[in-house]
């Protein structure tokens, strides 16, 4: 592929990745993985995509948002329809042990919360105040001597 394209794949993510091993710096994985059961399973995946120097960076709605009931949900634009895929009540733990336990060692880890200024931007955000929303980990393959 030309350098600067980006290749967009549907699949099954309780399958292997119909990826090359080794072959990735950089993996991006975006609120996906509070859907996901067996979240080992897909941190050994990205472990394996990624070239020994990469790293990943994974994203995931905070566990403390299904304690308030909350759970991803989409409108379509085209009919409307809301869609609700699946949860899993993944802890922070399970994040953390499931990179550990799959050879990756966590470069970063940071909780973000609803503060006042976002609040005050956005109006359905204000009843989540001081809770946090968000998790973010970035994660290197096991061994890897390169810094942050």
């Amino acid at each position: 592929p030309v350098e600067g394209t980006v290749r967009f794949i549907r699949h099954d993510l309780s399958q292997p990745l119909p990826l090359p091993t080794a072959a990735f710096d950089r993996v991006l994985c975006c609120l996906v993985l509070d859907h996901i059961k067996d979240v080992q399973s897909l941190f050994a995946e990205m472990k394996r995509i990624l070239r020994p120097a990469g790293h990943a960076v994974i994203s995931v709605m905070h566990p403390a948002m299904m304690l308030r009931g909350v759970q991803a949900r989409f409108i379509d634009p085209h009919t409307g329809l809301e869609t609700r895929p699946e949860s899993c009540p993944n802890l922070v733990s399970d994040y953390v042990m499931g990179a550990i336990r799959a050879g990756l060692r966590i470069r970063h880890l940071s909780e973000h919360t609803v503060d006042a200024s976002l609040a005050a931007r956005s109006p359905r955000a204000a009843k989540y105040l001081d809770w946090p929303i968000l998790l973010v980990m970035c994660v290197r393959p096991e061994g890897d001597s390169t810094t942050a």
